[in-house]
């Protein structure tokens, strides 16, 4: 691997921020975040890294600049990790169909991420890491800001720019 490509941001750097913003204690350690996201130890180590050098960990690792994270969810995510919906399939719930947009947008048409164990029937979201379905359970917050994450990804216009409302409000 070129040194160069280390510190190119990964989709599941995002879900570790988020878990970080989620846990809201800066005194977390790396297996903690390791078991709550089923990545392995130096997964997390590596995106830790990766988001450090990106400047989106400060304070020695240990808090997320939520302005800079927020900035690049507005201008950068769907660029970055786009996606489309897909399939019927049975899942987990995201973007505008699980809180907190559900309430904001009545839809017949869900979007869940693929999920054997999942409730709901919709079309397909890939993931930001496939391990998200298993992890969300554990943390609504966690559940909120990724289905958020994906109405930016995926949404149209008004869902978009309700989800980055949100997203400003929880983060900024």
């Amino acid at each position: 691997m070129k040194k160069s490509s280390l510190h190119q941001m990964k989709p599941q750097d995002i879900v570790v921020l988020a878990k970080l913003i989620s846990l809201n204690d800066p005194s977390y350690t790396q297996i903690e975040l390791a078991l709550s996201l089923e990545m392995s130890q130096s997964e997390i180590s590596s995106s830790l890294s990766r988001s450090t050098y990106a400047g989106l960990l400060i304070n020695n690792g240990k808090e997320v600049d939520q302005r800079l994270f927020f900035n690049f969810i507005k201008y950068g995510l769907a660029v970055s990790f786009p996606q489309h919906p897909g399939a019927i399939v049975r899942g987990t719930v995201t973007a505008h169909s699980a809180p907190p947009l559900n309430k904001e947008f009545l839809s017949d048409e869900k979007y869940v991420w693929p999920y054997a164990k999942g409730k709901d029937r919709g079309q397909s979201i890939i993931p930001l890491y496939p391990t998200v379905p298993k992890a969300v359970p554990l943390d609504s917050k966690l559940h909120e800001l990724l289905a958020l994450f994906d109405a930016v990804r995926v949404g149209r216009a008004r869902e978009k720019n309700k989800a980055l409302e949100i997203l400003e409000q929880k983060l900024c």
